[in-house]
C-alpha cells in the first residue's frame, strides 16, 4: 500500500506542474483530499463510488484543468484497485508420485492463466502464472520418489508468479485446470509423465506377454470367423497348428484400489478415507495371489496418487491381465446400511459401452479379445464390429458373473452381505470388453461400526482372503489352457477311456479326426476358446 501511495503522489506532482498558477492554489486542497480518498477507497474496493460521493461538488469548481487532473487521479486509483482485485492466490500445493508420472496440484483462490514449458542445461520445468501471488511454503512438499529434486519460486519481471521444478529425469509436462467443487477451490494440475515408464512397479515378463499374445491372437481369429458366419475358416487354420510346449504360465490378476491422490473417495464419520483402507486391502490381496504358485498379481496403483478410471483398465490390458478386481468401500448418507456387495457389468452398461467402443475416434486401438492393439476394427464394417463386440462382452460378462458368485459366497462367510447375489451396474472400471471384471464394495465406511472394522488390519486380511478364495476357486474350475493350474489338473487325468493326452506333433484337427468327431464338438466338450493345443494337455472325447 505504501508503494501505491508513493506512486500516486508522484503522479499528482506531474499533473500539478501542468496546471496554470492561477488555479493551483484553488485545487491544492482538492488534490490532497483526493489522494487520501483514493487510498481509502482502494483498501475497501470502492474507489469509484467514494470519489463521486465526497468530491463531486469540488470537481465542478476546478475548471477544465482541474477536471483533467481529477480524472487522471481517479483512473489511476481505479486501475490500482482492479489489478489488486484480479490477483489470484496460491494457498496450497500438493504432490503425488506414481511409477510413471508425478502430479503437482496448485490450490488457488480463482482461475489463472498458466504457461508450462521446459528448459535444459540443467533440465527444468517452468510454470508461469499470470497475476498470481504465492502464500505457501514450497519446502513443505515431499519430493521423495518423484522426478522433482527441487522447487524454486520467484516473481516475474512482468509480474505474476514463476515456479521452477528442477528435474532429475526426462519428463513430458502437461497441464489443465479444474473448477471449484465441494472439496477444493480452483485448481491447476501439472502432470510430468516419464516417457517409457511402466505404470506398475513390476511389469509383466516379456515371455509371459508373448504367450498371452499368442492366446489372444488365436481367440481373435475364432471370434472373427464366427462373426463373419464362417466358423469352418477357423477349423482350416487350426488343422495346421501343431501342439505347442506347455508354458505353465501364471494367471495374472489386476487388483485395483479405488480412488487415490486428491480423490479420497468416501470419508467415514471418524475421518477414515476410503482410498487408504482399500489400498491396504488391495496390498494384502496381491500378497495372497503372489504367495500362490500359478498366480501373479499387480496393483493398478501402489501409493497415494490418482489414476483415471479408463486408465485403470488400460493398465490391466498392458499387463495382459486374466481378471480385474476393483476394491472399494461403500457410503450413503445414512449410517445404518452395512455389509459387502459384489458388482459385475450390467446389460445396460455393456450396451452403452459397445456403442462407445464403436465410435470412430476410439477405434484406433479397440481390443476385441485382444490386448494392447492386437486387434483393430478399422478394417471391419460396422455390423461386423458390433457382432465382435457382442461376442466378446457376452463371454466377459458371463465369466464376471460366475466369478462374482464365488466371491460373494466367500465374503458371506466372514462378513454380512448387503446383497446376497451379484449386482450389476455400469461402473466405468468394469467396462473392459476383453477382461472379466468385478467391483467389490467391502463394507459401508459410512457405518461407524464397519468404519472401525475397515481400519482393522485383521478384518482387512479376512476381506482380502475372501476375495482371493472366490477368484482362485473360479480359476481352479476353469483354468486357461496354457496356465500352470491347467497343467496341474491334467497330471491326474488321461487314464479314462474318454480322455486323450496331447502328444508332440498333434493338432486339433488330427485329434478330432482320429476320434471321428468334429473339431467344434471337441472344442465345446473341453471349453476351448482357441485352437492351440499344449503338449501334455488332456482332452475329454465326447
Amino acid at each position: 500500500m505504501l508503494k501505491d501511495a508513493r506512486e500516486m503522489s508522484a503522479a499528482v506532482v506531474t499533473v500539478r506542474r501542468e496546471v496554470p498558477s492561477r488555479i493551483a492554489g484553488g485545487i491544492g486542497y482538492a488534490l490532497l483530499l483526493l489522494v487520501w480518498i483514493c487510498s481509502l477507497a482502494m483498501s475497501v474496493r470502492l474507489a469509484g463510488s467514494a470519489m463521486n460521493r465526497f468530491v463531486g461538488s469540488r470537481i465542478d469548481r476546478l475548471g477544465r484543468y482541474g477536471r483533467a487532473a481529477v480524472t487522471a487521479l481517479v483512473s489511476l486509483c481505479c486501475l490500482g484497485t482492479a489489478v489488486q482485485a484480479q490477483a489470484v492466490e496460491v494457498h496450497n500445493m500438493r504432490l503425488w508420485s506414481a511409477p510413471d508420472h508425478v502430479r503437482l496440484v496448485f490450490d488457488m483462490s480463482g482461475p489463472v492463466n498458466a504457461n508450462v514449458f521446459t528448459l535444459d542445461g540443467p533440465d527444468r520445468v517452468v510454470i508461469d502464472l499470470d497475476s498470481t501471488d504465492l502464500d505457501f511454503d514450497v519446502d513443505k512438499l515431499d519430493l521423495d520418489d518423484s522426478a522433482i529434486s527441487k522447487v524454486r519460486t520467484g516473481v516475474r519481471e512482468s509480474g505474476g508468479l514463476r515456479v521452477v521444478l528442477d528435474v532429475n529425469r526426462a519428463v513430458v509436462p502437461k497441464s489443465f485446470t479444474l473448477p471449484p467443487n465441494e472439496q477444493y477451490s480452483a485448481r491447476l494440475v501439472v502432470d510430468l509423465d516419464y516417457p517409457g515408464a511402466s505404470a506398475v512397479k513390476n511389469p509383466i515378463d516379456p515371455i509371459e506377454a508373448m504367450i498371452r499374445d499368442q492366446e489372444i491372437a488365436a481367440q481373435r481369429a475364432q471370434k472373427e470367423a464366427v462373426a463373419e458366419g464362417n466358423p469352418e475358416q477357423a477349423e482350416v487354420v487350426a488343422s495346421a497348428v501343431e501342439a505347442q510346449p506347455h508354458p505353465k504360465r501364471d494367471i495374472i490378476i489386476a487388483v485395483d484400489p479405488g480412488h487415490g491422490g486428491e480423490d479420497p473417495g468416501a470419508i467415514g464419520p471418524h475421518g477414515t478415507r476410503e482410498k487408504d483402507v482399500v489400498l491396504d486391502i488391495a496390498r494384502k490381496l496381491k500378497q495372497r495371489f503372489d504367495q500362490t504358485p500359478g498366480f501373479k498379481a499387480f496393483l493398478t496403483r501402489d501409493g497415494d496418487y490418482y489414476i483415471g478410471l479408463r486408465q485403470r483398465t488400460l493398465i490391466a490390458r498392458q499387463q495382459k491381465a486374466d481378471f480385474f478386481v476393483s476394491v472399494h468401500a461403500d457410503a450413503v448418507r445414512s449410517s445404518q446400511p452395512s455389509g459387502s456387495s459384489v458388482y459385475a457389468l450390467s446389460q445396460g452398461g455393456a450396451t452403452s459401452e459397445t456403442a462407445r467402443w464403436l465410435a470412430a475416434s476410439e477405434n484406433q486401438s479397440d481390443l476385441i479379445g485382444g490386448v494392447d492393439g492386437n486387434l483393430s476394427l478399422d478394417d471391419k464394417d460396422e455390423v461386423l464390429r458390433g457382432v465382435l463386440l457382442d461376442l466378446t462382452m457376452t463371454a466377459t460378462m458371463n465369466d464376471s458373473l460366475a466369478t462374482g458368485g464365488q466371491v460373494i459366497d466367500q465374503l458371506g462367510r466372514i462378513n454380512k452381505l448387503h446383497k446376497s447375489s451379484v449386482e450389476q451396474a455400469g461402473f466405468v472400471v468394469l467396462k473392459s470388453p476383453d477382461i472379466p471384471s468385478l467391483l467389490v464394495e467391502t463394507g459401508f465406511i459410512s457405518n461407524p461400526r464397519e468404519e472401525a472394522q475397515l481400519k482393522s488390519s485383521a478384518h482387512q486380511a479376512k476381506l482380502a482372503q475372501a476375495i482371493y478364495d472366490g477368484i482362485v476357486a473360479h480359476f481352479r474350475q476353469h483354468p486357461p489352457p496354457s496356465s500352470l493350474l491347467a497343467w496341474q489338473r491334467d497330471q491326474g487325468r488321461g487314464g479314462a477311456s474318454n480322455e486323450y493326452r496331447v502328444q508332440r506333433g498333434d493338432s486339433l484337427s488330427q485329434v478330432a479326426a482320429s476320434h471321428n468327431i468334429s473339431m467344434k464338438a471337441l472344442k465345446q466338450a473341453n471349453g476351448l476358446d482357441s485352437d492351440i493345443l499344449r503338449v501334455g494337455q488332456v482332452l475329454t472325447i465326447p
